[in-house]
């Protein structure tokens, strides 16, 4: 798989290079891309994010600094895909509204989850395994679910998912 026509800072981690396709995108300092990712042209990836493998960045998406993206997270940037237009000829690139997403600065989205386009997850934001973004995402909340519904700020422990501080807890300690 390529690397193509992409503005890469010098010090981007790409571990495995033949493993990912990345074209047209510009992909800031320090951050590093897992295997299996795919970045589509016109994707922005700021300084010092994570993208873990079989992540999908389609045209449209723009991450700031220190974004994680779990594994095998998809996002979208077309709210009504289809394959041919109403007269059954094949969609061409003029018969879509591109519709962007913005991921603001710290927020961290968990394995698996879906992000539906045009939409904006606040900063330092976290979105859990799983989850299906269909709304913009409060800074600081904690979102869970299909569809995805906030259940806590960050910044409180109390607000978190009981097994999510048992978890953090736990691992704490050892």
């Amino acid at each position: 798989m390529p690397i193509t026509d992409c503005e890469l800072a010098a010090d981007v981690r790409i571990p495995c290079p033949e493993l990912v396709n990345l074209y047209g995108c510009q992909v800031g300092n320090q951050s590093s891309i897992g295997p299996f990712v795919e970045i589509q042209r016109g994707c922005k990836v700021g300084d010092r994010c994570k993208i873990s493998s079989h992540a999908f960045l389609c045209e449209g998406v723009e991450l700031e600094d220190q974004v994680f993206v779990g594994h095998g997270v998809m996002f979208t940037n077309d709210l009504l895909p289809a394959s041919t237009n109403p007269d059954g000829t094949l969609k061409g690139a003029s018969d879509w509204m591109l519709m962007r997403t913005l991921v603001r600065h710290g927020a961290a989205i968990g394995s698996n989850a879906t992000i539906l386009c045009g939409i904006t997850i606040g900063e330092s934001a976290l979105i859990g395994a799983g989850a299906v973004v269909t709304q913009d995402v409060p800074p600081y909340a904690i979102v869970v679910g299909v569809p995805a519904r906030v259940t806590g700020d960050i910044r409180s422990r109390n607000a978190m998912p009981p097994e999510v501080v048992r978890m953090t807890t736990t691992e704490v300690a050892s």
